[in-house]
């Protein structure tokens, strides 16, 4: 869990390069706004959830695409990854203090939205 882009140590005064390709905030903003990155941090903002949970809940994504959105999250320091040495496997993801961080907006601009909604769908 030491991994990611939250435990790499920055100078004070160091600014981030957004605008260039090989930007590390640049990597993380675009896991994060993600078609399902997102969608993974909005569905762990209640609790943990173990891997066929979180696909349960977030409609529409392949088991790829969850993998591979979950894989780069953890890389990037906004979940942890739990594997319980069972057979099969139970893996579980939760939000680490980061991913709370940054989830927090998310969740508050999906609130928003839907409170704008009307029940048919359009404003």
């Amino acid at each position: 869990m030491a991994e990611g882009a939250q435990f790499t140590p920055a100078e004070a005064d160091a600014s981030y390069e957004v605008f260039h390709t090989d930007c590390l905030a640049r990597d993380v903003v675009d896991h994060v706004t993600s078609r399902w990155g997102v969608w993974v941090l909005i569905a762990l903002r209640n609790g943990d959830l173990r891997f066929f949970e979180l696909r349960r809940s977030i409609r529409g994504v392949s088991e790829k695409m969850l993998a591979q959105t979950l894989r780069a999250l953890v890389h990037d320091g906004l979940l942890w990854r739990k594997v319980e040495p069972t057979t099969p496997p139970q893996v579980t993801y939760g939000l680490t203090e980061f991913g709370r961080e940054i989830g927090e907006p998310l969740t508050e601009l999906f609130d928003r939205i839907t409170r704008r909604l009307s029940p048919s769908g359009t404003q």
